[in-house]
C-alpha cells in the first residue's frame, strides 16, 4: 500500500472513505480497503450508527476491488 500524501488524500472523493463525513479510512483501492478493515476498531469519535454506515461502504468497496471479506458485521472484527 502506498502512503497517501496530504495533496493526494485531498483529491479522493468523500464517497471513497469508509467514514465520508469525517474523511477517515480511505477505501479507494484494494490495499486501502484491507487497511480500513484492519484499523476499523481504532477509529475514534464516531457512533455505532456511523460504524454501521462505514461498514456498508467497506463491504461495497471490498466487492468492487476484489477484497475477500469474511466478517458479516464490524462487530465480528477481532479487537
Amino acid at each position: 500500500m502506498s502512503n497517501l500524501t496530504e495533496a493526494r488524500r485531498g483529491q479522493i472523493a468523500n464517497e471513497d472513505f469508509a467514514f465520508p463525513k469525517e474523511r477517515k479510512e480511505p477505501i479507494h483501492d484494494a490495499a486501502h480497503v484491507r487497511n480500513a478493515i484492519a484499523r476499523f476498531s481504532q477509529v475514534q469519535g464516531v457512533t455505532d450508527a456511523e460504524r454501521d454506515d462505514a461498514w456498508k461502504h467497506i463491504k461495497a468497496a471490498a466487492k468492487k476491488h476484489g477484497v475477500e471479506l469474511h466478517e458479516k458485521s464490524w462487530r465480528d472484527l477481532q479487537v
